[in-house]
């Protein structure tokens, strides 16, 4: 029987065991699903660290991407620039530290333009040349390339932290937590933007805690990868999973391979199959699951995963279900309990997929391998 994962009821509670796990490891990484509450986690670990004006964590999320906006000269169309919050603390002490010679060699690891900084205005121009008078020709960059920027503007004060210069306004910071670094990135720039990161944090000087989390596949596992060091085993991984109907969280520890997390989701959803706690964000996660094998088979859509029945030989009926069903805000923000009618669906395909992709029954627990009757 396998041991079922720790639940928590907050994220708070989840954030506090996430310090005590970093009291015996150097790296956590965590797996988990948009919509699960990866960046909210980021601040709750963020917040349990702040007493007054003392901190203890330099992080990078959804907040941190959102002190950079655009400035599009509406009125002239000419100017493009990338404005900076100057009222944050992220900002402070930009020139004295020299940011712009500290970016630049870590943007040119993944870009090809130029960019400067005004730091009296708070703005970034990005050029790839220069007028006849030697000033920058503005350009809009697109949102993977402005990601870019912003990650290595990171990457160069976690740099500072890391190295504690003499001086250094990052002495405080005593955990790194970053959330999902690679939004619009293509595969390449994920694996070397997951490949530096791990060389910047694996430095011999680096003393700081780290927590990475992500919904990415790939990124997880390149970091898995980079960070794993089994003579120590500084790292321990995890699968992050929310039930929003029971209102609780469970962290899955994912052994010491790199975590194939579609087994945790079929074993939730069997679970919930099995029970009858299926809500309708269950066909969701179950259509994730079918595309997923879909593209590993081969095949260019998810009802060819769906077993097909004498009287619909296409799989018309469940494939139309699930694409009804998996779609809406309410499935994944507001669970609503699925009609008896549709469990009874669910059950059929989710037993047909089991038993047509056969899974190793030493990975669940046997009273989740029983057989779901519909």
């Amino acid at each position: 029987m396998v041991n079922a994962p720790p639940s928590f009821s907050s994220l708070v509670d989840v954030a506090s065991h996430l310090r005590d796990k970093l009291d015996e490891k150097k790296y956590i990484l965590l797996f988990a699903y948009n919509g699960t509450g990866k960046t909210r986690l980021s601040m709750a670990f963020k917040d349990i660290g702040k007493d007054g004006d003392a901190r203890d964590t330099l992080y990078f999320n959804a907040y941190t991407e959102d002190l950079f906006y655009w400035d599009n000269d509406l009125a002239n169309d000419n100017k493009r620039v990338l404005k900076l919050n100057l009222a944050s603390r992220f900002f402070d002490g930009l020139q004295a530290l020299e940011m712009e010679n500290r970016i630049a060699p870590l943007l040119l690891r993944y870009a090809d333009y130029n960019f400067v900084i005004d730091y009296e205005l708070g703005e970034v121009t990005f050029y790839r040349e220069r007028d006849g008078e030697g000033n920058p020709i503005a350009i809009k960059v697109s949102r993977g390339e402005e990601n870019i920027l912003m990650w290595c503007f990171f990457l160069a004060v976690a740099q500072l932290a890391i190295d504690q210069e003499e001086g250094s306004p990052y002495v405080w910071v005593k955990y790194i937590y970053i959330d999902d670094p690679i939004s619009s990135l293509d595969d390449n720039n994920v694996i070397s933007v997951a490949s530096h990161l791990a060389q910047l944090l694996q430095k011999e000087q680096n003393k700081i805690k780290t927590v990475i989390s992500t919904h990415h596949a790939l990124f997880f596992n390149v970091m898995w990868n980079s960070l794993n060091e089994r003579k120590n085993n500084p790292l321990h991984p995890y699968f992050l999973n929310a039930d929003k109907g029971a209102g609780v969280y469970s962290l899955k520890y994912t052994n010491d391979t790199p975590f194939f997390h579609h087994v945790a989701l079929v074993a939730q959803l069997n679970e919930a199959a099995s029970s009858g706690n299926l809500f309708t964000y269950h066909f969701n996660i179950l259509r994730s699951i079918l595309e997923k094998s879909a593209s590993f088979h081969g095949f260019s859509n998810f009802s060819a995963c769906i077993r097909q029945e004498t009287d619909d030989p296409e799989g018309v009926l469940h494939a139309r279900l699930i694409n009804v069903l998996s779609h809406g805000n309410y499935s994944l923000f507001e669970p609503v309990e699925m009609l008896e009618e549709n469990k009874k669906y669910f059950r059929k395909i989710l037993k047909d997929f089991m038993e047509n992709y056969r899974f190793n029954p030493e990975l669940f627990p046997e009273i989740i391998m029983e057989v779901v009757k519909v």
